[in-house]
């Protein structure tokens, strides 16, 4: 077994609220230069960004994570994640039929842009992706478990957009793969607070939308190798796998 130093939430120029510089290129490149080995890509309700830097960051030697952070109606972000193309298309109709008809405005929210590996715009979300879905958490939950997916609360400890904002408690019917906190704090004071958590595995990544802010923290997973299956035995803490946070 080896650690692997991972981020598992960073945000492309997608995103509305991802700075302009975040294009798949750039994050790559930050990634490799502040010495990860996974990154996640989690883009607010689309996954459109994920091949492409996929593709760029396995030419680099990083393995990448694909999925999106999902908004659901009761306004809990959420990170999803799939372990390949044809899982990742099915969520993404999802995320199409379940995204409302509401448009962006970019001089209040940001541009929402697709580039390629040159950054070149080559396309633009016109509906604003950080809408809340359509669609409850646990109905995400089981829809992402249904496509073998890994479905993780996004930083749980901030008070907006997390569970115990939004909701005021742990759901006793919560089937996370893992849940994430923030840079903020550490999963020993959260634990302190909210000992109900203390059964699950507990994550700590950047929430990057700039990129000096990839890496500023961390998760060493503790596997054989970098890839899907070997990540989510890590999260169960089976077959000798396991994580460190940093």
């Amino acid at each position: 077994m080896k650690l692997y130093r991972a981020d598992l939430h960073i945000h492309t120029v997608l995103s509305p609220c991802g700075d302009l510089e975040m294009s798949p290129s750039n994050i790559v490149s930050e990634a490799l230069h502040k010495g990860l080995d996974i990154i996640g890509i989690t883009d607010h309700n689309t996954t459109l960004h994920n091949s492409l830097v996929k593709r760029l960051a396995e030419e680099k030697g990083i393995f990448v994570l694909q999925g999106a952070e999902i908004t659901t109606t009761e306004e809990v972000h959420c990170l999803v994640f799939f372990e390949n193309t044809d899982t990742l298309e099915m969520f993404q109709d999802f995320l199409d039929r379940n995204l409302p008809d509401i448009l962006n405005k970019p001089s209040l929210f940001g541009f929402q842009v697709q580039v390629d590996e040159n950054d070149n715009i080559v396309y633009e979300e016109k509906r604003l992706l950080h809408s809340a879905l359509l669609k409850s958490l646990k109905e995400i939950e089981i829809f992402v478990h249904s496509l073998d997916g890994l479905f993780i609360p996004a930083h749980i400890d901030r008070k907006k957009n997390s569970l115990y904002s939004q909701l005021g408690i742990m759901p006793e019917n919560m089937n996370a793969d893992a849940l994430e906190i923030s840079r903020a704090t550490s999963p020993e004071e959260f634990i302190k607070m909210h000992p109900e958590i203390a059964p699950y595995t507990i994550l700590r990544s950047s929430d990057a939308h700039f990129q000096e802010d990839i890496a500023a923290s961390t998760t060493h997973f503790r596997i054989e190798r970098p890839c899907f299956s070997e990540i989510r035995q890590a999260l169960k803490g089976i077959n000798g796998r396991g994580i460190e946070t940093r």
